[in-house]
């Protein structure tokens, strides 16, 4: 396959997927409107918002396909980058927090709760891993960082 029929398909995929993301925010909308319970509400309302986040991405990835290249230049990436691993290191802390949560709840039969603290410490993990990631991007333009 060519350079530009792999972006084409690419595009098309972000575009379908979009419409997917589309269709579980209304999904998500629908169950909100049709319960009051907290428990259900805050995951559907978590879900909606990533699916949000997702099209904002995939718009990204087509934009970037379709005109607009991104680019990050090291100067803008070295005049944040002190801000960023200061915000890696808050995010070790919800970590440390959520797995010290965790560890007390152990065998208390608060599931509800245990839930909860689980999906906040996937999440908070899952942005360290992203901002791990994107120190990769940094050490690849810059070798030696």
């Amino acid at each position: 396959m060519k350079t530009k029929e792999i972006q084409e398909e690419i595009v098309n995929n972000m575009r379908q997927w979009q419409r997917i993301e589309n269709a579980s925010v209304i999904s998500t909308g629908k169950v909100m409107e049709k319960t009051e319970n907290p428990i259900v509400r805050i995951i559907m309302e978590i879900i909606q918002h990533d699916s949000q986040m997702h099209y904002r991405v995939q718009e990204l990835i087509a934009m970037s396909l379709q005109s607009n290249a991104i680019v990050l230049s090291t100067d803008e990436l070295k005049d944040v980058w002190q801000m960023i691993e200061n915000h890696i290191d808050l995010e070790k802390k919800t970590v440390n927090l959520a797995e010290k949560s965790l560890s007390a709840l152990k065998g208390k039969k608060m599931l509800i709760q245990e839930y909860l603290l689980n999906y906040l410490l996937d999440d908070e993990t899952k942005h360290n891993r992203i901002l791990d990631n994107l120190g990769m991007i940094k050490k690849g333009m810059y070798p030696y960082a």
